[in-house]
């Protein structure tokens, strides 16, 4: 049964229904960080080549681009649960498949499919924080599934690289399969259904064309969106750049880049801690206002070093460190001020922006790649652009013009 407007909201936050999103939110870092390590072991065996094992990872990311965009509406309209376990049950169908691929293009497309499949946990997993929590506290649920959420990078390729030795590479695709299937479990089980009469009405009074014309006439979302994704777009630019990078061009041992990478990830989270904390006292619009500056200051540092190459590796990494750190200020406020502008649509609204930030960070990985020349100087520059384009979103569309530190819920 849906959830009626006048149902009271939670005033406290609810550690299993953060567990279980957070899990839902993680099939895209799941998918993309598990397989890493199996890169050369699936060539080998599949017969592919690089560009063919790069496929997998790019039709993967298109499909999670494209996907979110069904799901939203869907959700709005026929509820949160529905969408939810039709998308996880196709996520663990192409994952067998997956794990079955007898040659490069049967991978492909099933990694494709399992995209579609996948992005639905992350799309409805936002709207049902929008339906049960107000603007702030939307926020700061949000940080609280970037802990969830930051934990795959981290964990994932070791557990890849674990399940790799002892089983072979098949296994880990079944490993997402099972990984899949609990998750299906537990929203059957335990998540009741969030969507309110008003938002079911909305849905049934129009088309999804129809939704997403009006979300995206509003200026105020269109920024929020385009300043969320664009600052997203520097973990994608990183993930493609930085291996290259740390290295080969600095010399760091692939153990000491995956510490290196962890650090970072632990940096997401720290940050997207640290921003529950100032949203006890601050609007998330007040957070969006001074991170988009900081995280545009370390830009600035970030490409004059890579432009001078003062320091080194050991000037350049910290300001890196800072860049992404920013996602965790930034993320969780940009999703709670788009839910909050058009709440009857917040499935629409959550496809909207993911859709936006996986195609936003698949632009920046391309062009980082096309300018590819051994140095740090390409990742500088795309994350330097993305950072401009995300600061002037947020400043000249999002933000109001004279109340933003005092934007309210």
């Amino acid at each position: 049964m849906s959830q009626s407007p006048a149902t009271p909201r939670p005033t406290i936050t609810p550690w299993g229904l953060v567990f279980l999103l957070g899990s839902l939110t993680a099939f895209a870092p799941m998918s993309i960080d598990m397989y890493l390590p199996a890169f050369p072991a699936i060539g080998a065996d599949l017969n592919a080549d690089a560009s063919q094992q790069q496929a997998t990872l790019a039709v993967f990311l298109f499909g999670m681009a494209i996907g979110q965009f069904l799901y939203g509406p869907a959700s709005d309209r026929f509820g949160r649960r529905t969408p939810i376990l039709v998308g996880i049950a196709v996520y663990v169908a192409a994952s067998i498949a997956c794990a079955l691929a007898r040659d490069p293009d049967w991978l492909i497309a099933a990694r494709f499919v399992q995209a579609l499949g996948g992005c639905a946990g992350a799309v409805v997993a936002r709207a049902v924080v929008r339906d049960l929590f107000d603007h702030t506290e939307t926020a700061r649920m949000l940080s609280l599934l970037t802990l969830i959420m930051g934990l795959a990078p981290i964990l994932a390729p070791m557990s890849g690289a674990v399940v790799l030795a002892a089983l072979g590479w098949r296994a880990i695709f079944w490993s997402l399969a099972l990984f899949g299937l609990l998750c299906g479990l537990a929203v059957f089980f335990r998540l009741r259904e969030s969507r309110s009469e008003d938002t079911a009405r909305q849905a049934r009074s129009e088309n999804p064309l129809q939704a997403y014309r009006v979300l995206i006439s509003n200026r105020r979302l269109i920024g929020y969106a385009l300043g969320g994704g664009l600052n997203g777009a520097l973990l994608f630019t990183y993930i493609s750049s930085s291996s290259n990078l740390i290295i080969e061009t600095y010399g760091f041992t692939p153990f000491l880049y995956t510490v290196l990478f962890a650090c970072n990830a632990f940096g997401v989270i720290g940050a997207g801690q640290v921003n529950r904390m100032l949203l006890r006292r601050l609007s998330p619009d007040q957070v969006l206002a001074r991170a988009s500056l900081a995280a545009l200051g370390f830009g600035v540092l970030l490409l004059i070093a890579a432009l001078t190459g003062l320091g080194g590796a050991w000037t350049l990494l910290p300001l890196l460190f800072g860049c992404l750190a920013s996602y965790g200020l930034m993320a969780g406020n940009t999703m709670a001020g788009a839910l909050n502008v058009d709440p009857k649509r917040a499935g629409s609204t959550s496809a909207l922006m993911g859709g936006l930030s996986f195609a936003a960070g698949a632009l920046a990985s391309w062009l980082a790649g096309v300018l590819h020349d051994g140095s740090a100087r390409p990742m500088a520059a795309v994350m330097m652009i993305c950072l401009l384009g995300s600061s002037a979103a947020l400043w000249g569309l999002a933000l109001p013009k004279k109340d933003a530190p005092r934007s309210s819920n």
